[in-house]
């Protein structure tokens, strides 16, 4: 059931997807195509904000700043998720796996590679963090005013 919290957490979370992607891009190699990075990250921003910082507000402020993180890591897991099975899927059409397991197997390098990307600026995880609790308090204020 649509509620204003829902609604404001996945708008929140979606724009902390959306500064948190826009930071990232600088670090990416030279040449890579981002035409979707935005677009994509904010939709997963935004069903992460919706299912789950959505569903578990109303618990106080103190517990919304936790959830608001969870829910920062959450879209960070499947944002990453997303972009490494794109690439490998891209990688898999070459031919440059002998098997499904070598083609899994890089996706996971992957996933490490680009979390370690993004953690060699400090700027994309602060904004995954304190949007996170920014994002939680919003979503507690919306769920206590307008329940």
């Amino acid at each position: 059931m649509p509620t204003s919290a829902k609604q404001v957490s996945g708008i929140a979370f979606a724009l902390v997807a959306m500064f948190a992607s826009s930071v990232f891009i600088p670090l990416l190699p030279e040449g890579t195509q981002v035409g979707m990075l935005l677009p994509l990250n904010s939709f997963i921003g935004f069903l992460c904000g919706w299912l789950v910082m959505g569903r578990l507000v109303g618990r106080g402020y103190y517990a919304s700043a936790g959830v608001g993180v969870r829910t920062s890591c959450t879209v960070l897991f499947f944002a990453l998720l997303l972009w490494s099975c794109y690439e490998m899927v891209l990688l898999s059409t070459r031919l440059r796996y002998d098997g499904p397991m070598e083609a899994l197997t890089d996706m996971m390098s992957m996933i490490v590679d680009y979390t370690l990307l993004l953690g060699s600026d400090p700027q994309g995880p602060i904004i995954l963090l304190v949007g996170g609790i920014l994002s939680g308090f919003l979503a507690e204020w919306c769920a206590e005013r307008f329940a």
